[in-house]
């Protein structure tokens, strides 16, 4: 059985801002501000599920390595279109990662398994946006 998930996002009553998350009473949300002034905007929001999606699977991967994290931090930059809509056409994922057991190979499997493919929020860009990465490893 396929696995749903149903969210729901209300307008605030003010400017462009929303509040949204999973459509079940008492869990979490988050403010999306479409202006970009109190939360990140619509498109911000993307670029952070993808990195979110792709560090809790690098997570995932280098502690199977047997590696313990000491940092994990990914720098997201979107290049968009100027005409309607305004997508984005490549995606640069920036990986700093440090932690005891880590070598550059683990970092790079465990980023590119989780590129090409765990990472669902990834998939499910369109396939023409070109994704690029790299990796610094931090102390």
């Amino acid at each position: 059985m396929p696995d749903t998930r149903v969210a729901r996002l209300d307008w605030t009553g003010e400017g462009l801002k929303f509040r949204g998350g999973l459509d079940e009473p008492g869990k979490p949300t988050l403010l999306i501000d479409a202006n970009g002034k109190e939360a990140p905007g619509p498109m911000v929001t993307l670029l952070l599920a993808c990195a979110s999606c792709s560090t809790t699977d690098v997570v995932d991967i280098l502690g199977k390595m047997r590696v313990t994290l000491r940092k994990l931090s990914v720098q997201v930059t979107g290049i968009r279109r100027d005409e309607q809509p305004k997508r984005y056409t490549a995606i640069h994922f920036r990986f700093t990662v440090a932690g005891d057991g880590l070598e550059r190979h683990h970092a790079e499997r465990a980023v590119s398994l989780s590129m090409e493919k765990y990472c669902s929020a990834i998939a499910s860009l369109a396939p023409d946006i070109k994704l690029t990465h790299d990796i610094e490893i931090g102390q």
